[in-house]
């Protein structure tokens, strides 16, 4: 019997009770096969789910017989009748679990060779699940996580077509541009000596649609950025990405609120209020020491510098001395539970961030202190200490003294690692918050001159414009941040639609005329035409799926991931080209070619 015509009647999660008598037909993979006693079970798997099969060797010897020699994985067809398994072998925990198939027809439509590693082991190392990242496919888990995205992504075109957005595809062959991280280049064969750059973002583009006339543009969008990976970085990625005209920051705020609360409620049926809680940068970094606070615990710092102005203890007194804070921590009751060892972690992740050091106190029962600076806390300054942080008996305070981005920083860090050894976390809660106010510029210790805290089209707030001559570090950008859960989902701004401010910015970024013409003279051309106010933002798609499959890594939720050396296991690649095709190009090596696995 040929299958050719019909492979399938039914997915192999879809039988039950209902079905029992009726003549099916399934395909997929084997799962497992069982020979008890005579008779024949396999379990047979496809992307929905699993059925049972079974042969009884008395009625289907020729069955039988074939199946005996079946394997893990190897690709069947299969038809046959839909009968009740007995009452002892129910299996509850399966959808198709009161049913077996009984076959009545059997084709092998492909053999497999031993697997690499058992599919469903997860002991087997990452390394050979990259490699063979088409096996590690047919785990149920992996394809969820594809399944989410597909999902994800249609609400999300779904919730733009219905705000009147237009989805334009912008080009992926470039001009190299400064946008804050190495571009991936590509020579040109036509242009000899002449590279495009595959683009880090759509933001130029979506600024000249804007100029078109588009008014109200989104993409997911693959962007390309040169730079080290991590869990939640790869060098290509996927972003959601939006452009307005005619719109002030709410507006956007307002859109992409709807935008993720639909994901919220159609992915995992979680209402979520709105609208979302803002917080200004400033008060971020103060409150906990980062511009994408994790929200589901309360540990928030503390700038306790004036109750240490007159200290007698040199890292004290110094910082301050050299215009530093001292903040602080307070771990309500976690006293005991912090070693010295769990202390000496936290110290070095304090340093790890810049801080010199990290001064840790105990609040004993009789409200006395203990720890590593106690002895240098005189009575009145603990009286103070404790009053206000509102520390009692048995809780556990933290302090650094440095300048006041690195106090922040470093004891932001320790207050994520303080949260995640105390299990203070709230891991089912999906907490959203918008970060505003950024500052428009930062200082380049190396370069010796400020940068662009986001990109040089990012407008400065109306009430600072003044200062971007005289305090340009200063300057509060018209910015915001979406955050969820500690993790940075997407960030965008109001832009600069106007060519005098926009020659203000280059000026306070030592972007020459000359220098803006040939970076971004094609822009700047456009906007001479008649720009109209505009501004958008860009979601991280592999970062939003990620959080919401509560997978660990991005590499979790792309179905061809690299590792963190920016290589592809499974093909191989980046690899060795020809030298005729480098020839071709006008190329030449100036070290000899090494493939990443030699390396």
């Amino acid at each position: 019997m040929s299958f050719s015509s019909i492979y399938r009647t039914h997915h192999c999660n879809e039988l039950g009770s209902e079905h029992l008598g009726q003549s099916v037909r399934l395909s997929g993979w084997v799962n497992s096969s069982r020979n008890l006693g005579g008779l024949i079970f396999i379990d047979l798997r496809d992307r929905e789910g699993i059925t049972q099969l079974f042969i009884d060797p008395e009625l289907s010897p020729e069955l039988a017989a074939k199946a005996k020699e079946i394997r893990e994985e190897w690709v069947l067809a299969v038809a046959g009748t839909v009968r009740a398994r007995p009452p002892e072998m129910i299996n509850s925990s399966r959808k198709t679990g009161a049913i077996e198939l009984e076959l009545t027809e059997l084709e092998i439509l492909n053999r497999a060779k031993a697997m690499p590693y058992h599919l469903e082991d997860p002991s087997s190392s990452e390394d050979l699940r990259l490699k063979y990242r088409y096996l590690d496919m047919r785990r149920s888990g992996l394809l969820d996580n594809l399944r989410l995205r597909h999902k994800v992504s249609k609400i999300i075109r779904d919730v733009f077509d219905a705000n009147g957005f237009i989805e334009v595809e912008t080009p992926i062959l470039s001009k190299s541009t400064p946008e804050g991280a190495r571009d991936y280049l590509v020579p040109s064969r036509v242009h000899p000596g002449c590279f495009y750059a595959l683009p880090q973002a759509p933001q130029q583009y979506k600024q000249l649609l804007m100029v078109g006339g588009a008014e109200k543009y989104f993409q997911i969008a693959r962007c390309f950025r040169d730079e080290d990976l991590r869990a939640d970085r790869q060098p290509e990625f996927t972003q959601v990405d939006l452009e307005m005209s005619f719109v002030e920051q709410d507006q956007i705020i307002d859109i992409v609120e709807q935008l993720l609360s639909a994901v919220m409620e159609n992915v995992l049926n979680i209402e979520v209020p709105r609208p979302f809680r803002r917080m200004t940068w400033k008060e971020a970094m103060c409150k906990y020491g980062s511009d994408k606070p994790d929200l589901r615990f309360a540990l928030e710092l503390q700038d306790i510098s004036d109750i240490f102005k007159h200290s007698q203890f040199k890292a004290f007194s110094s910082a301050l001395e050299q215009g530093g804070v001292i903040m602080a921590l307070k771990a309500e009751g976690q006293a005991q539970n912090c070693s010295r060892k769990m202390l000496d972690q936290f110290t070095e992740t304090a340093r790890l961030y810049g801080a010199k050091g990290l001064v840790w106190l105990k609040v004993e029962v009789d409200m006395s202190l203990s720890g590593s600076a106690a002895k240098f806390i005189g009575d009145e300054e603990r009286a103070e200490l404790l009053r206000q942080l509102q520390a009692n008996g048995g809780d556990l305070i933290l302090i650094v003294a440095d300048t006041w981005k690195v106090a922040c920083e470093s004891l932001g860090r320790v207050r994520i690692q303080l949260a995640e050894f105390a299990g203070l976390i709230r891991e089912k809660e999906f907490n959203f918050l918008w970060v505003t106010e950024f500052p428009l510029l930062e200082w380049d210790e190396d370069n010796q001159r400020f940068a662009a805290v986001h990109h040089p089209f990012t407008s400065p707030m109306d009430e600072d414009r003044q200062l971007l001559q005289s305090k340009p570090g200063e300057v509060r950008a018209k910015a915001y941040d979406i955050v969820l859960n500690g993790v940075e989902l997407g960030g965008g701004s109001i832009r600069i639609h106007n060519p005098e401010l926009q020659a203000q910015m280059f000026n306070c970024l030592g972007i020459s005329d000359q220098e803006a013409q040939l970076l971004f003279g094609h822009i700047l051309e456009a906007f001479s035409f008649g720009a109209p106010p505009h501004g958008g933002l860009a979601i991280g798609l592999d970062r939003l799926v990620m959080l919401l499959s509560g997978a660990k890594s991005i590499r979790d939720v792309i179905a061809f991931p690299k590792t963190t050396k920016a290589s592809c296991l499974m093909s191989n690649s980046p690899s060795v080209v020809n030298p005729t095709q480098l020839a071709e190009l006008g190329l030449r090596l100036a070290t000899p070619a090494q493939n990443p696995e030699d390396s």
